[in-house]
């Protein structure tokens, strides 16, 4: 297609991580299919831009993509912090595979094609 093509990006398939329950059962859920932990600060331009060049990059059916917004919850990024051992950043992603971290990287090294070749 032209440089002005009809066609809309479509939204990323986020599950929004709101409740320590919804927590412990993704991480259960890591036993069948990886899961993805994307901490994101909604007031943070560098987390914006790695949020934004991670969606564009990510193939959301390898993974349960999973949002954690830090302003409303951060709570929750402690509790992973105490589950899974890795140390709170912002912005943050973490892979679990089998209750495992098996990738955790911050800021601008975070890589969906390094997320997906661990897949």
């Amino acid at each position: 297609m032209g440089l002005f093509s009809n066609k809309q990006k479509t939204a990323f398939p986020w599950v929004k991580l709101t409740s320590s329950e919804q927590l412990q059962e993704l991480l259960q859920s890591s036993e069948t299919k990886p899961v993805l932990l994307f901490k994101h600060s909604t007031r943070c331009s560098i987390s914006s831009m790695a949020l934004n060049r991670f969606e564009n990059q990510m193939d959301p059916e390898k993974a349960t993509c999973v949002y954690l917004d830090l302003l409303v919850y951060r709570s929750l990024s402690n509790e992973i912090e105490a589950l899974t051992g890795v140390q709170h950043q912002s912005p943050q992603a973490i892979l679990i595979s089998n209750h495992k971290v098996i990738y955790t990287e911050t800021h601008n090294g975070i890589s969906a094609s390094d997320i997906l070749k661990l897949i």
